[in-house]
């Protein structure tokens, strides 16, 4: 007859749930696993089976009671560590959002939006259209697997249990968010830099020829142009995403390699 004492009990517990709550907090807010169309079910299961597999190489957990103040900082931590590495991905990928907020302004459909399930709010179709191609590349590169590489990693760069983080880690988390207004109209400023000369030219026309209505040249117009624009931006998106994503992996490890430096170290 097999026995299983406490100590055994306690020690498979913990050697599961805190690495499980940072892979959960991971799962949570990564724009791809944390999307609202994934059941929860799968996300469970999904953050069960990777701890399983990642548990051979996790370095011993700190001898902590589970069921204490000092298990349930544990836990917290980790859910915070897992939740800030999905925020910096998340981050990433909503910088082409942004460049479709940008574009659909300047092309006039900013009225075609519909409520996005996933952020709660309504999204202009473009952005959405931009925002499914940009998960879609990010699936060919292979960057689900190099975030689950890196993942992977934190666990030794980062063990559970360190107690020590420098906040200035944090920072670096909130100044990345720039990113998401820079590189976003980085990417559009050519659609939108051309838009504009259509716009001055269909204003000194009008105040030329006044009987040529606006509204009925000007819509048409911009909105020809840029379809037109959009097809040869998409020529060249595949080497802007693939910047983008190798920037956003760079800023994750650099997010965990501060976050474990010692403070005044």
């Amino acid at each position: 007859m097999v026995e299983v004492t406490f100590a055994q009990l306690h020690g498979w517990l913990i050697a599961f749930l805190w690495p499980f709550c940072r892979i959960t907090g991971l799962m949570l807010t990564s724009p791809l696993w944390g999307h609202s169309s994934v059941p929860r079910q799968v996300k469970l299961g999904l953050a069960m089976a990777l701890t399983v597999v990642m548990a051979p190489v996790i370095p011993p957990m700190p001898d902590v009671p589970l069921v204490s103040w000092a298990g349930l900082g544990i836990l917290v931590e980790q859910l915070l560590v897992g939740a800030a590495m999905g925020l910096v991905m998340r981050v990433t990928l909503v910088v082409v959002q942004a460049t479709g907020e940008f574009i659909g302004l300047k092309m006039g459909l900013a009225f075609a939006t519909f409520f996005d399930p996933a952020s709660g709010t309504n999204m202009m179709v473009l952005s959405r259209i931009l925002y499914m191609i940009t998960l879609m590349m990010f699936l060919a590169f292979n960057g689900h697997l190099a975030v689950l590489e890196i993942l992977a990693w934190s666990f030794r760069i980062l063990p559970v249990g360190l107690g020590q983080y420098d906040p200035a880690a944090f920072e670096m988390l909130a100044r990345y968010g720039g990113i998401i207004f820079s590189s976003g109209m980085l990417l559009a400023l050519p659609l939108v830099a051309a838009l504009l000369v259509v716009s001055l030219s269909l204003g000194i026309l009008n105040r030329s020829a006044p009987q040529l209505t606006i509204f009925s040249i000007g819509f048409p117009a911009q909105l020809t142009m840029g379809v037109a624009l959009l097809m040869v931006l998409m020529t060249d998106l595949d080497r802007f995403l693939e910047r983008l994503f190798a920037q956003g992996l760079d800023t994750l490890r650099g997010f965990l390699e501060t976050l474990a430096a010692v403070p005044g170290g």
